[in-house]
This record gives C-alpha cells, sequence and structure tokens, in this order.
C-alpha cells in the first residue's frame, strides 16, 4: 500500500510540475507576442494555417489591397473568425483604376469612402469556388449587392472582374480577382 502511496505522490508531483511548466511557456509566448489593445491580427502564429489578412499579407500581388485595409482600419475586422468571402483585387487591378485614384482614397478625409469600396468586396458567409452560380446575388458587407454571372468558363463578378483564383483561409475564403468593384452610386 506505502508503494502505491510513493508512486501516486511521485506521478501527481511530476503532472503538476509539467502542467506548470507548461502553462508558464504559454503565459510567457502570449505576453512576448500580444499588443495589448489590438485584435487577432496582433496575434503571432506560426505554426496554424492562416486567415484572411495574414494570406494577403504574405502575397507580393495585394500589397495595395493590404495597404488599403490597414488605412481603412478594417484588419482587425477581417482577421475574426469570420466566415467571410473576400474579392480580392490585385495590385494589377488597382492600377487599372484611373490615375490618382487609389491616392485619393488613402488619405483620411477620404477613409469612409475607401471602407464603402473595401466592404463591397467582402461577403459576410464562406462562398466556395464550387458553389459559385451563374445569376447569383451575394450580399456584401456595405449593404449593397454583387452578381456573379460565367463567361467562357469563368466566374465574372458583376460583368467586370474575373475571378482567377481561390485560396481557403481559417476564417473564409479568398477570390482574387483582375478588378475592384465599384459599389453602385447611392440614389
Amino acid at each position: 500500500m506505502k508503494r502505491i502511496l510513493s508512486v501516486l505522490l511521485v506521478a501527481a508531483m511530476w503532472t503538476g510540475t509539467a502542467c506548470n511548466s507548461s502553462s508558464e511557456k504559454k503565459e510567457a509566448t502570449a505576453s512576448e507576442t500580444n499588443n495589448p489593445g489590438a485584435g487577432q491580427e496582433a496575434v503571432k502564429d506560426d505554426e496554424s494555417a492562416n486567415d484572411i489578412v495574414k494570406v494577403a499579407v504574405g502575397s507580393k500581388d495585394h500589397t495595395t489591397l493590404v495597404a488599403a485595409l490597414k488605412q481603412a482600419e478594417l484588419v482587425t475586422s477581417l482577421s475574426n473568425a469570420g466566415p467571410f468571402t473576400v474579392f480580392a483585387p490585385t495590385n494589377a487591378a488597382f492600377d487599372k483604376l484611373p490615375a490618382g485614384t487609389v491616392d485619393g482614397l488613402m488619405k483620411d478625409d477620404k477613409k469612409a469612402d475607401l471602407q464603402n469600396i473595401l466592404q463591397y468586396h467582402v461577403a459576410v458567409a464562406g462562398y466556395k469556388t464550387e458553389n459559385l452560380k451563374d445569376g447569383q446575388v451575394i450580399g456584401m458587407a456595405n449593404g449593397d449587392n454583387i452578381t456573379l454571372s460565367m463567361k467562357d468558363g469563368k466566374v465574372m463578378v458583376n460583368g467586370t472582374a474575373s475571378i482567377i483564383a481561390s485560396i481557403q483561409a481559417t476564417n473564409g475564403i479568398i477570390h482574387v480577382i483582375d478588378g475592384v468593384l465599384l459599389p453602385p452610386a447611392k440614389k
């Protein structure tokens, strides 16, 4: 009986030491990597799959979009759990806009306009590629709708932008598009 009690005591001490050591490491890691007051985007995690923002940040073709998301203060929103569907224009898509458009929207006094345009690229739902259909209407985060169509085997958004790639993220899906979507003018 003494021997069983001794074994249990040693096992309990070992388990307690292992748990304390593990939680101390987790606490140290969390306090070293988190930025107080920052949102989900500030969590450092190099092991898990990436959320929509981290995928975009890692793409050399989406630097303009990332800069616009930062200026519009939408990074935290798109880092949250979702699911989101983001129609993400490439840098080349932004380059197709009239000269000075992007620079003008990046000014502080145009933040509301920039937010409206960027929110017109986000649906608060997960729309996988295989579920997109001709004539489908999708409600966007800014309150307006986009319409999908099929043309020459490609999915078109509002008849102006093609989906050229789709990337799954932990909090939704990114459909890379070759054009910038502009919300309809308010009446």
